[in-house]
């Protein structure tokens, strides 16, 4: 589970995430296209708990007038938990799966 080949799986995958999503900090259109909207699924996850009635996760209760209410402190921490406990999961299948082909 905690193996060290876990973890470096797990961190390609968070670095290609991040590379994935790096684009749209220098063109921010990126973010607009099909692509970006999946990449900001983790982010827009915190606005759907808090549509589905899970309280304190974004500020001011969801009541920012026109705009998008910020995500609190709790907020993001429920999107990393709720993005990165899948990914983790997803990494000790590989490393599971490429450990007994013994493939290193």
């Amino acid at each position: 589970m905690f193996r060290p080949r876990t973890l470096k799986i797990l961190a390609l995958i968070v670095a290609g995430y991040v590379l994935i999503l790096l684009p749209g900090q220098f063109y921010p259109r990126y973010l607009d296209t099909p692509v970006g909207i999946l990449l900001l699924l983790p982010i827009l996850s915190v606005y759907i708990f808090h549509n589905l009635g899970v309280p304190g996760l974004v500020e001011n209760n969801g009541l920012c007038g026109w705009g998008m209410c910020p995500p609190t402190p709790f907020g993001w921490t429920i999107a990393a938990i709720v993005w990165l406990v899948p990914l983790w999961l997803l990494a000790w299948g590989i490393g599971s799966i490429s450990a007994a082909r013994n493939i290193d």
